[in-house]
């Protein structure tokens, strides 16, 4: 077997294909990912790219999914797809003498969907039941919020799941014309891990996708970098959720690993910074964490926080103190090595699992143009700088771009909470002015 690596090669028609080689693994994933999903949507389609998701795997040119599911489970296998602001993918695992099923009926799902008007209608019955699943699950819905307020009037605030009322209306007709003008050459890519191999893959992409020919790109435009916004947003669970975060201008960050040293340091594991004043020391919420998120022309670092309503204040307060502390103050000895060791922890873990590393393939090339192995991915953490850190946090920890969501039971207190008191000024230290120009920092 090859040594682990990723290889890169294309089709005769011009489809890019990336296969990560583990040596000894004993199990086999493909991939065959689109370049459109709810950001390329428009108003009158808004989540049709997720209902399509669903609906070809309904039934295709030879298989219903009864017999897809005999199939790929008799494969000792599974069978899945996603849908994204940026792409669409579906996706199957198996052990390695059975990838040739994998490789079937992700093609055949993808490349030869029935679509049909029954077909779409059942689907569109389990899709409304999973949109409003997701508005009964709080924990899951506030990011889907504190997203479209963040990158309000732009195609990025849209999410995935789309709009209840447009998905109700939806036909298969509409489908079919989506499906037929953006599932094409050059929107599509494909990608194998674990016991995969790169000729393999090739052949099996030219003899299923290459016709697949004649599309275009969806036209993107990266979003302007919002002004600071609070929204209070009501539903019945008496327990609030609360995000907290920035828009970060992605073409100003030379590698991702520097926001990931960032949202570590004040908001990852429970040694962060947020962790350790807001529930440890304080008991104000029940659970805290960062995310660091990174579309194709865009990034966003937000703190997601839960607890009850008496809380919600002073939980805010306190993270835009601690927030002003760590820009006043600086990295603390030995806190960047903490946070590289976390988040390579996390990444050696993740990627012992051939779907984690399929996964990742397929998203990091597909939405951000790069691929790493795991060996490269670690480097570029341990490469990762204090100074490279604080220019960051000094760029985007801005009062004037912070954008507030809160989702919780009806409150006039919450309802009106004036957010420009989130200074970041410092709790150690009140008279140190946030913000100070680059010179005026002490270093």
């Amino acid at each position: 077997m090859k040594g682990h690596s990723i290889e890169y090669a294309a089709t005769s028609g011009g489809i890019p294909v990336v296969v990560e080689t583990i040596p000894g693994c004993g199990s086999y994933a493909c991939m065959a990912a689109v370049a459109t999903g709810s950001r390329d949507e428009y108003p009158e389609i808004f989540g049709l790219s997720h209902l399509l998701e669903h609906t070809v795997f309904r039934r295709t040119g030879t298989r219903d999914s009864y017999q897809m599911a005999l199939e790929i489970e008799g494969a000792g296998g599974e069978l899945n797809a996603f849908t994204g602001r940026e792409m669409t993918a579906y996706h199957s695992i198996t052990i390695e003498e059975t990838a040739a099923v994998a490789r079937d009926i992700v093609g055949e799902i993808v490349a030869d969907p029935a679509i049909t008007a029954e077909d779409t209608e059942m689907e569109k019955k389990i899709v409304l039941q999973e949109l409003s699943m997701i508005k009964n699950e709080p924990d899951r819905y506030i990011h889907d919020l504190y997203l479209t307020t963040l990158w309000r009037g732009h195609p990025l605030s849209q999410d995935e799941g789309g709009d209840e009322k447009v998905v109700a209306g939806l036909t298969n007709k509409e489908l079919r014309q989506y499906y037929e003008e953006r599932y094409l050459i050059p929107n599509i890519c494909v990608y194998a891990a674990g016991a995969a191999d790169l000729d393999e893959t090739v052949a099996w992409a030219e003899e299923t996708f290459d016709g697949m020919a004649g599309g275009r790109r969806n036209p993107r435009s990266p979003p302007s970098m919002p002004g600071s916004e609070y929204r209070f947003i009501e539903n019945k669970a008496d327990h609030y959720q609360v995000a907290m975060g920035f828009p970060v201008d992605k073409s100003r960050v030379p590698r991702r690993e520097i926001q990931q040293m960032l949202s570590a340091i004040i908001g990852s594991g429970t040694s962060s910074r947020l962790f350790q004043d807001i529930r440890e020391k304080k008991a104000l919420v029940y659970s805290i964490y960062t995310s660091s998120n990174v579309d194709s022309d865009a990034a966003a670092l937000t703190a997601f926080m839960s607890c009850t309503e008496k809380n919600v204040v002073e939980a805010m307060e306190t993270t835009s103190s601690v927030i002003g502390k760590f820009l006043a103050e600086g990295i603390e000895p030995g806190e960047l090595d903490r946070a590289k060791r976390l988040i390579k922890g996390a990444n050696i873990r993740h990627m012992e699992s051939t779907e984690n590393r399929l996964y990742r393939l397929g998203v990091n090339h597909m939405v951000n143009g790069e691929t790493a192995t795991l060996e490269d991915r670690l480097a570029s953490i341990d490469a990762v700088t204090e100074d490279e850190v604080m220019k960051l946090a000094e760029e985007i920890l801005r009062p004037d771009r912070l954008n507030t969501v809160v989702l919780g039971a009806k409150s006039h207190k919450l309802k009106k909470y004036d957010s420009s008191a989130l200074s970041f000024r410092s709790a150690t230290d009140e008279d140190y002015p946030p913000l100070l120009r680059d010179a005026e920092r002490p270093h």
